[in-house]
């Protein structure tokens, strides 16, 4: 089995803010360690350094063992890739770049067709061979019918578009999980699962005899899978790691003893310091009448100066302070209204009446439609009026369904978008978007703009451009932009996927206070915990409402 060993990692921004500050740590062979702390500390950039993506400015990474690399991205690729694309993404080197060689012959053949063409393309499919291409294409076979019910002939050129996140995701998780790779790195790969997918995920990692190490913000997976947890904590010169030996049950509490024994520590030494500061003083003035107190004065400045080399003892992490200030606003008493909607080709007809005030869960399995439905209300229902056009830049896709969905009077929805898709937003820094406001929120001065990114936790990125924030620090924007906005219905989709556990704590609490109605698409066990009432989609095709959460429906019987 292999091993990760990280010895004293550094990284430095671009801007020459320090990021990574000496981390260090070793991933035993078949030990599950969870790697968490604060959006923004450095997780993702840790990651990429360990999969060679990033060069360190100080330390070095040495594994043994093949490393298979779930990168953040996946699960929400828009782009025009395939599903054989996808698995190739997380192959070996040598493996894509065979597969590469022979779509350039290929293409080649269909444009000219010469013999040299031929030639090419008959060595590319010999090299195919040798790197063990046929191999994987048994086990990609094995992996697509696991996650997708068809076989890899059949989706090797389907569009990853057509897959839901928590597909994208199935698929490359089967692919890692029964790959030859001895190492793997997991960048949040509970993100887009659904509870039944999740629990799949918890028992296979438990049983897998791979070294796993892997971002996540799901506790219920953080409890049952890491044997240790690993802790990136923000600083003045750096995020430095701190590791639980133990299971994250206990990790609360011994964080917090931790702290208190920095603090205590701290407290003594500046104590210390001044003591000794206070008798250098003391014998300089003496000094200054008597001959005979130079030998202490000197004695004294040299303890003082050897104190000072030697240094505090470990700073107590910077502690996040995030405060959602949701405050939403009175509308009619039904919200929401679905009279005989059926979302084609997803789910059969159903009513339903959302009332002012009220906390809706939507619970089911990937690909049910939860995500349409809560599209088709943020678009305002299926004819809206002026009044209840979405806050925010973006204008959901229309959703193709029959039956109606309107919206009561003065009811504004705000959307939060699972993929973080902002185009608006590319390119331009926090302070600039807040500044200048837009057509649902007014620009406000810049220090009144630093003021509120701070409540975020979002002030010392002010000067980054939204594309460039980690996936947190984005799902926090996103959630201040709705703050801002005047939004009357929260749409949350999957709000919590990218937050780190203080943030998603901070974001109940501003739930709880909003004077609104909040409609959320969630796979949180933890998250679901504080909603009124849950709207199911179940496997076959009936929407029904349930007292309790209902995390055990599959998936949904449909032709493929």
């Amino acid at each position: 089995m292999g091993h990760l060993d990280i010895n004293t990692v550094s990284f430095v921004l671009p801007d020459g803010r320090p990021l990574l500050s000496e981390v260090s740590l070793r991933v035993g062979e078949g030990a599950k360690v969870a790697l968490i702390g604060p959006n923004g500390t450095g997780k993702t950039t840790l990651g990429r350094i360990i999969a060679g993506d990033l060069a360190a400015h100080d330390g070095a990474v040495t594994r043994s063992g093949g490393l298979g690399v779930m990168r953040q991205f996946v699960g929400s690729v828009r782009d025009d890739s395939t599903v054989r694309d996808l698995l190739l993404s997380v192959a070996p080197e040598p493996v894509r770049e065979a597969a590469a060689e022979i779509d350039r012959t290929e293409m080649l053949m269909m444009e000219r067709d010469s013999e040299a063409d031929q030639m090419a393309y008959a060595h590319a499919l010999v090299a195919w061979g040798d790197v063990g291409g046929y191999d994987y294409e048994t086990l990609w076979d094995v992996c697509t019918v696991a996650a997708l019910g068809m076989p890899f002939d059949k989706a090797q050129w389907r569009k990853v578009t057509t897959l839901s996140g928590g597909e994208q995701k199935r698929v490359v998780l089967e692919a890692l999980l029964r790959g030859p790779e001895e190492v793997l790195l997991l960048d949040e790969p509970d993100n887009y699962l659904d509870v039944p997918a999740k629990r799949w995920l918890e028992e296979q990692l438990i049983a897998s005899p791979k070294t796993v190490l892997f971002v996540s913000h799901d506790r219920e997976l953080l409890n049952r899978v890491a044997t240790r947890v690993a802790t990136l904590e923000p600083g003045a010169a750096g995020s430095t790691l701190w590791v639980h030996p133990g299971r994250f049950a206990t990790y609360h509490q011994a964080r917090e003893d931790r702290n208190s024994r920095l603090e205590e520590l701290r407290r003594r030494w500046d104590e210390e310091h001044q003591k000794i500061k206070d008798l250098v003083q003391m014998l300089k003035v003496k000094a200054k009448y008597n001959d005979g107190m130079a030998p202490r004065y000197h004695a004294a400045q040299t303890r003082l100066r050897k104190f000072e080399e030697a240094g505090p003892p470990q700073e107590t992490p910077l502690r996040q302070n995030v405060n959602m200030r949701l405050k939403g606003g009175r509308t009619a008493k039904r919200a929401v209204i679905a009279e005989g909607l059926e979302l084609t080709g997803l789910m059969k007809p159903f009513d339903l009446e959302i009332w002012f005030g009220e906390r809706v869960a939507v619970l089911g399995s990937n690909g049910s439609g939860k995500s349409h439905f809560l599209r088709l209300v943020a678009a305002g229902g299926s004819d809206p009026d002026a009044e209840h056009r979405p806050v925010g830049d973006i204008q959901p896709v229309s959703v193709a369904h029959t039956g109606r969905l309107r919206l009561g009077s003065r009811v504004r929805p705000g959307w939060f978008a699972q993929t973080h898709d902002q185009p608006a937003l590319v390119g331009r820094t926090l302070l600039e978007i807040l500044h200048r406001g837009d057509e649902h929120r007014t620009g406000r001065p810049r220090e009144e703009a630093a003021r509120v990114l701070d409540r975020y936790g979002l002030a010392r990125a002010s000067e980054q451009t939204f594309d460039s924030l980690s996936g947190g620090q984005q799902a926090r924007f996103q959630i201040l932009l709705l703050e801002l906005s005047g939004a009357t219905c929260l749409l949350l989709d999957e709000p919590t996927d990218n937050l780190d556990l203080h943030s998603a704590e901070a974001l109940e609490e501003g739930l709880a206070a909003f004077e609104g109605t909040v409609i959320a698409v969630t796979h949180d066990r933890w998250f679901a915990r504080g909603f009124d009432r849950f709207l199911v989609f179940g496997s076959d095709g009936r929407v029904y409402e349930s007292d309790e959460p209902v995390w055990d429906e599959g998936r949904v019987a449909r032709a493929r």
